[in-house]
């Protein structure tokens, strides 16, 4: 095992806690939960990257990391707004 492979799965652990985080808690608590989660997947994403040497997940990464602030922010509209 790679140690590409060991930072993967040393990133599910915190993943994980915020995913829980994100369904439980006021809504402002779970939005941040999430913010949190996107940023650990596009890291895990990256770190995937190597660890399979498949160049197509550092796209997937790098698309994630552009659209996570924008559907934040939709979804804090969204919260503020009908909720």
């Amino acid at each position: 095992m790679t140690d590409w492979m060991l930072a993967t799965l040393g990133l599910a652990p915190p993943i994980a806690a915020a995913m829980l985080a994100s369904c439980r808690g006021s809504s402002g608590n779970r939005l941040v939960a999430v913010q949190l989660m996107t940023g650990l997947v596009t890291v895990m994403l990256a770190v995937m990257t190597f660890a399979f040497d498949q160049s197509s997940f550092i796209d997937l990464a790098l698309v994630l990391s552009l659209l996570s602030l924008p559907g934040t922010l939709l979804m804090t509209v969204f919260l503020e707004r009908w909720l």
